[in-house]
């Protein structure tokens, strides 16, 4: 099976950036985390639920929202929302297992924490070198 999801975002609602994976990336995490935040603050004013992706060029973004967090990701727009979605449902489901609600109760807002997190998610996310070496 094709690994979908390129580059990961989980965030707060806030627009605080937990963990990231991105490549290529000419934005700081948290200054994308925030622009995620306040693009859904605005989509909400419009239709009910906010955000749920957008497109740039060649690239969609997905968001979903599980647990008070965003899960954001790009991807290739070849690739249709019914086969993004369910590998961004298993990445909150395993991070919500790790990262469990009672974990934030005492969590010291250290962002560092959360890097060891893609261990747990390499299945889902694609690697631009191996992409690179087999041919694309």
């Amino acid at each position: 099976m094709a690994k979908v999801l390129q580059d990961l975002w989980i965030l707060t609602d806030t627009g605080v950036v937990l963990y990231h994976r991105s490549f290529d990336s000419l934005l700081s995490e948290q200054l994308f985390g925030g622009l995620m935040s306040a693009l859904n603050t605005f989509a909400e004013t419009i239709v009910e639920g906010g955000l749920s992706s957008f497109e740039l060029s060649n690239k969609r973004f997905n968001l979903l929202k599980r647990y008070g967090l965003f899960f954001v990701s790009n991807c290739d727009k070849k690739f249709k929302e019914k086969k993004i979605i369910p590998e961004l449902e298993k990445v909150a489901e395993k991070f919500t297992e790790k990262y469990p609600e009672d974990f934030f109760k005492h969590w010291d807002s250290d962002v560092s924490i959360f890097q060891k997190f893609e261990s747990q998610i390499e299945d889902q996310l694609e690697d631009p070198i191996k992409k690179f070496w087999n041919g694309f």
